[in-house]
């Protein structure tokens, strides 16, 4: 067992030998540092040395146990009595517990097991309470907004100023931007920095959920409410209360379970499939999407009172290729985490790399360029990162897209069509290369083809 040192226990007991007793039986824990006191009084002038718990006697020449366990609970209502008595009072027992006793434990053979018993499983629980409280530090420090969103551009400190408004109130937030702009750390970053960091994160993509499976996703179900429905499940709203949920590439919802979300957000209830009683919800609302939602609501596509609702506070995460001088910065931040994260010699970059990564559009943004500083830290064989190690996996690719002038849905379907020839056809390839769904890969053939064949 993994226990904390030091663990503070304080004994209350006036008899001289049953104190000696207690005191010993907990010492076999070397763990337990104890201190015995034989009066309540004694143990009020010290409660300020902070126990962890105290064994207290139920008769004391002072003061009975109740008075003073209503004293101690006064100092710190989180610090824990174990009662100990001679007397096995089912009533005072029950009242004891109810004013926030621990346990209630009788003077018999069975004392020193019981005793030990109770306070190994406190240690466990103060064990996983200090772990619960270390990884909840760490997570906030992890999403700090400056060790997560990495930038020292002027369009990035925009970027952390309307951050800070985001935390402060219960406003719906949008996060616009390229695919790899970090929307979903954004997110986070915003979950993290409020007062809901306690409560879930739930994040849900779009794109990923077939559409038939959306509203079973989002809002759950009861059993039976659908043929393979074998048991009642909690939709991703209901996981997220109390917390935020978080709705990536919201342009991918179809215009029927566009009405429905916006029946929810406007009500704050969900009601499950197969259910008639609706589940009153409390979550903090951020979408995002990489298209512009305010185009789809002229051409019909996205509804525009869902729009107004939902859009709440902007923020939009400018693409990398107009943030030349955060290239170089976060580079160096993803050689040192990634270094450390392998246990690798730190790296640099030589100038020639340099040079090489700030003439490169990064059409993957912050994503592709963690991925090829990745990659390069691995094919360098020294210290330093030179040119020859910088590998942009799509540059030729885009080459060839990008050598004359074309429509935006040229560009989509020549992209999309050379990545396909490449990868043999394979559509869920070609769907993780461009982080986009393959009903949007299906969509752009299909409307480009069907322009081409009207003209």
């Amino acid at each position: 067992m993994i226990v904390s040192k030091n663990y503070k226990v304080f004994v209350v007991e006036d008899n001289e030998w049953f104190n000696k007793m207690l005191v010993h039986c907990l010492k076999q824990n070397p763990d337990i540092e104890v201190k015995s006191f034989f009066n309540g009084n004694d143990l009020i002038k010290a409660l300020h040395e902070k126990p962890d718990v105290i064994t207290l006697d139920y008769s004391l020449p002072d003061m009975n146990g109740s008075d003073l366990l209503h004293q101690i609970k006064v100092f710190n209502p989180h610090l824990e009595v174990i009662i100990i008595s001679e007397q096995n009072d089912i009533e005072v027992a029950v009242e004891l517990l109810k004013q926030g006793a621990y346990d209630y434990l009788i003077k018999n053979t069975d004392l020193n097991s019981r005793l030990l018993n109770n306070i190994n499983n406190l240690l466990r629980r103060s064990h996983l309470e200090k772990r619960i409280e270390t990884l909840q530090e760490e997570v906030e420090q992890k999403f700090n907004f400056h060790n997560s969103i990495i930038g020292q551009s002027e369009a990035m400190k925009n970027v952390f100023s309307v951050l800070q408004k985001a935390c402060s109130s219960n406003i719906n937030v949008s996060i616009t931007g390229d695919t790899g702009t970090g929307k979903e750390l954004v997110a986070k970053a915003i979950h993290y920095n409020s007062d809901r960091k306690n409560n879930p994160f739930v994040a849900v993509n779009m794109a990923a959920i077939p559409r038939e499976l959306l509203e079973s996703e989002l809002f759950g179900y009861e059993k039976g409410a659908f043929t393979g429905a074998n048991e009642k499940r909690k939709g991703k709203f209901a996981e997220a209360n109390g917390g935020t949920i978080f709705l990536d590439e919201i342009a991918e919802m179809d215009l029927s379970m566009q009405s429905k979300l916006l029946r929810v957000l406007q009500e704050r209830e969900v009601t499950p499939l197969g259910s008639s009683t609706p589940l009153k919800i409390d979550c903090k609302l951020i979408i995002a999407t990489h298209q512009n939602l305010k185009k789809l609501v002229e051409q019909k596509l996205f509804r525009e009172d869902l729009f107004f609702r939902i859009m709440g506070l902007n923020i939009h995460l400018p693409p990398l290729r107009e943030r030349e001088k955060d290239v170089l910065f976060i580079a160096s931040k993803c050689i040192e985490e990634f270094c450390k994260a392998n246990k690798m010699p730190l790296k640099t970059l030589k100038e020639d790399a340099c040079k090489k990564l700030l003439t490169y559009p990064f059409p993957g943004n912050v994503r592709e360029l963690k991925s090829v500083i990745e990659v390069a830290i691995v094919l360098a064989d020294g210290v330093e990162i030179e040119a020859e190690n910088i590998v942009f996996q799509h540059a030729d690719t885009l080459t060839q897209v990008a050598t004359e002038e074309k429509t935006m849905r040229q560009y989509n379907y020549e992209i999309i069509s050379l990545l396909l020839k490449k990868h043999n056809d394979d559509i869920q390839m070609v769907s993780k290369i461009l982080d986009i769904s393959p009903a949007t890969i299906y969509r752009v053939l299909k409307e480009f083809k069907s322009v081409g064949t009207s003209h």
